[in-house]
């Protein structure tokens, strides 16, 4: 695998995370066209009303393609959130998505956050193992019915 580098959001990336949350997390997960919908409404708020304790992170390899993406907002100035969290499946295994993770944690600790938060479902057993070996806490647990799925949401939480 060749180098990868993080930038911020520039035009065509939003475009770019929609459309592939969109389609991995139907092949994934099943999910319908509601999920697509809500990344499409999180991308439209924080480019929008970003603050400047709001960050994104775009993976990009050597090649320019994108590898992956990750986002902090701040809902209060207390919590950091983490959002819209994606490693394409061909850089899956491969440290990327804890090097995406480390950017998040480190930015919220640097801009005085005292918590990161983030949501998820049960499916994403892979995410969880990794947000429990980097110290978050499964915090909240609750059966949904979700984009036409049934599943599990959880909360999780980082103290910083």
């Amino acid at each position: 695998m060749d180098m990868i580098t993080f930038r911020d959001l520039e035009p065509g990336d939003a475009g770019w995370v929609m459309q592939r949350h969109g389609e991995l997390y139907w092949a994934d997960e099943g999910y319908d066209i509601r999920f697509e919908g809500l990344v499409a409404a999180i991308l439209s708020d924080f480019i929008a009303n970003r603050g400047p304790q709001e960050r994104a992170w775009i993976a990009v390899d050597a090649k320019g393609r994108r590898q992956g993406c990750i986002f902090c907002v701040r809902p209060k100035p207390e919590v950091a959130k983490l959002r819209m969290f994606l490693v394409e499946p061909a850089r899956r295994g491969t440290g990327l998505a804890q090097q995406l993770l480390g950017k998040v944690i480190h930015h919220a600790r640097a801009t005085g956050a005292a918590r990161l938060v983030l949501w998820t479902h049960q499916s994403h057993r892979a995410a969880g193992r990794l947000y429990a070996r980097t110290g978050f806490a499964l915090i909240h647990e609750a059966p949904v019915e979700a984009f036409g799925q049934a599943t599990v949401e959880q909360t999780w939480e980082l103290m910083l």
